[in-house]
């Protein structure tokens, strides 16, 4: 296997001689995009992420995901990139990034398990190791807020910085009253979330599902999955760990931990990190019928409006 290699923005992956990374692929399990795969290369396990030529991000997305690696390496645990290829729209053909596989059990495997056995100390361990990165992250800076175009991490523009003309814009099919009681929601949440004047790097996928652990001790050993990771507001990330796993101990773990790293009022810390998750929920509502995370997305988002409270919560346990 060739040792890990840097993104190289100035060069198009089209001029580069890339041998076949693989010679299986199998999926991976936990994610609905059906586009990962364990693969194997000079006998050694690689994991191959496939990028479609219609990818929202444009031809560069493989090489945006590389240079987010590259940032957080030595910061957070991830995997080393051992090839980039842009995809290519004329021929059909996906774009890929090629990293190490990485050690580990997936965090949402383990929390079951934990729930299961009533472990509410191991809950807490685990939460305070996530907890941790989503804080590791908001300490990321950024000079605004924005997604990222290029393999320069160059910054564009949201077309919706309020979340209450998002949420109008994306749920045109709601019944008009619920619509305005999460209008209302919104506004309060976009109060909250003005009062830090900072951005940060925002991984926007982070929860158990897409962080590996040691099972042993429920120490975090790779992060993974960072399609979507952006420049944005610092609780963003916290928001996402607590959206759906809110067993007391677990978010209580998790929110100590981020507490403790990056300051501030743990109420008023949880209050803005539910506020923060709030334009994601409502991308997921807006597509609803999807995959079971943005039906569970919308009923919650649902209950918030009709709740006008952004700490509700419609599911049983």
């Amino acid at each position: 296997m060739s040792r890990p290699r840097r993104c190289r923005p100035a060069r198009s992956c089209h001029d580069e001689a890339v041998s076949e990374p693989t010679t299986s692929l199998t999926p991976l399990a936990g994610g609905h995009s059906g586009r990962t795969f364990l693969g194997d290369a000079g006998g050694e396990r690689v994991v191959v992420r496939l990028h479609p030529p219609d990818d929202v991000r444009g031809a560069q997305a493989p090489e945006i995901d590389c240079s987010v690696l590259g940032l957080v390496r030595g910061l957070l645990p991830v995997a080393d990139v051992l090839e980039v290829r842009r995809p290519m729209a004329d021929a059909g053909t996906p774009g890929l990034l090629v990293t190490s596989f990485l050690p580990g059990e997936r965090g949402d495997v383990v929390v079951e398990r934990l729930v299961a056995a009533g472990d509410s100390d191991g809950l807490r361990r685990i939460g305070r190791a996530l907890g941790a990165v989503a804080a590791g992250l908001a300490g990321m800076p950024m000079l605004r807020p924005g997604p990222f175009l290029d393999a320069d991490l160059t910054l564009g523009r949201f077309p919706d910085d309020d979340l209450a003309a998002w949420a109008a814009a994306r749920l045109p099919g709601w019944p008009a009253g619920l619509r305005r009681n999460l209008s209302q929601v919104c506004r309060r949440a976009q109060d909250l979330l003005d009062t830090v004047g900072r951005a940060c790097l925002v991984h926007s996928d982070l929860n158990p599902k897409n962080v590996l652990v040691d099972p042993a001790t429920l120490e975090v050993t790779g992060v993974l999955d960072w399609e979507y990771a952006h420049a944005g507001h610092p609780w963003t990330d916290l928001g996402n760990l607590l959206r759906f796993d809110r067993h007391p101990a677990y978010a209580s773990g998790a929110l100590d931990a981020w507490v403790s790293l990056r300051g501030g009022e743990a109420a008023t810390v949880l209050d803005g990190a539910r506020s923060a998750d709030l334009r994601a929920l409502v991308d997921l509502a807006g597509r609803v019928g999807e995959n079971p995370v943005a039906d569970r997305a919308e009923e919650l988002l649902r209950a918030i409006a009709d709740a006008g409270d952004v700490h509700a919560w419609p599911f049983a346990g």
